[in-house]
């Protein structure tokens, strides 16, 4: 009892921590950049992170999965693995900044996708929130004000691809363990990966395999960091500490790339987190009153 005060410092602590890992990550593929495709990239990232599989490989033989199972979980490394290329596609061709606050549509895209395939609802204040942070995407990308990259188009399709692999993901941990949801993500990407990586292969130095690997250790610890903090508070308290992910990545990318500061970025980006934050503390509030009843 007398820690329970504390589990939302310790939550706090993590999605920090947590932000610190993923920025990490971009920052490392901003620095490969044109270096390596981006679909030799992700593949490479992927197939170096198997190591991380291991502890998995006994669940997932375990797990007995059925024939609709398996096919949900390829659909959904199929819709992760477009999602990835695109990402890494972004990352070698917009600013760190514009990359951090447009991913921040997934939960958006989250939200309309349970309303129109999982028929959930979506009540008139959390289709306000989804409305205001589509224009929070829009003052990122001021159509008609600056021209609109093709790694910003990418970043509006990679937000809509993870998201379709979260919806997934979320019928798939009512059925099996964390870990075979975890472990077959990895595995279904890294195979679909596979063929779009050969399509456009190219040599790689030992340095730039380095790198990636570093990418895998960064993004593992990161998503496993996540898991302790969702542990340790509601999403209420941690969603909003993602924002400083945004924050880290304006700093590293005026100071370490030479981007700028985009004030219409930060801006954008600040609408996206506080309708994301909206919505979580709606559901949350949700949750409670469904569970009172």
């Amino acid at each position: 009892m007398s820690d329970a005060p504390s589990r939302p410092i310790v939550g706090i602590f993590w999605m920090a921590f947590t932000g610190i890992m993923f920025v990490c990550v971009t920052a490392i593929v901003k620095y490969i950049g044109d270096e390596v495709p981006a679909a030799q990239g992700a593949f490479l990232r992927y197939i170096l992170g198997l190591v991380f599989l291991i502890p998995m490989i006994r669940p997932i033989l375990a797990a007995r999965l059925t024939k609709r199972q398996v096919l949900l979980f390829s659909a959904r490394g199929f819709a992760h693995t477009l999602a990835v290329i695109l990402w890494f596609f972004a990352m070698a061709h917009i600013p760190i900044a514009d990359v951090t606050a447009m991913n921040y549509l997934s939960p958006i895209y989250v939200s309309i996708g349970a309303a129109l395939f999982l028929g959930e609802k979506l009540p008139p204040r959390r289709l306000a929130a989804v409305v205001v942070a589509l224009i929070g995407a829009l003052i990122i990308l001021r159509p008609g004000l600056r021209e609109i990259s093709p790694g910003h188009i990418a970043m509006i399709f990679t937000a809509i691809g993870f998201a379709a692999g979260y919806l997934m993901a979320k019928q798939l941990a009512d059925e099996v363990a964390p870990a075979v949801v975890v472990g077959m993500l990895s595995i279904t990407v890294t195979i679909f990966l596979a063929p779009f990586a050969f399509a456009v292969w190219v040599p790689v130095s030992w340095e730039n395999i380095g790198w990636l690997f570093l990418v895998a250790c960064f993004a593992t610890a990161g998503h496993y960091t996540m898991t302790l903090a969702f542990a340790a508070a509601p999403l209420t308290v941690t969603q909003p500490v993602t924002f400083l992910q945004l924050v880290w990545a304006v700093l590293l990318g005026a100071l370490v790339f030479d981007e700028g500061f985009d004030g219409w970025v930060i801006l954008g980006g600040t609408i996206i987190m506080a309708a994301v934050s909206f919505i979580t503390w709606r559901e949350a509030v949700a949750r409670r009153r469904e569970a009172a009843i």
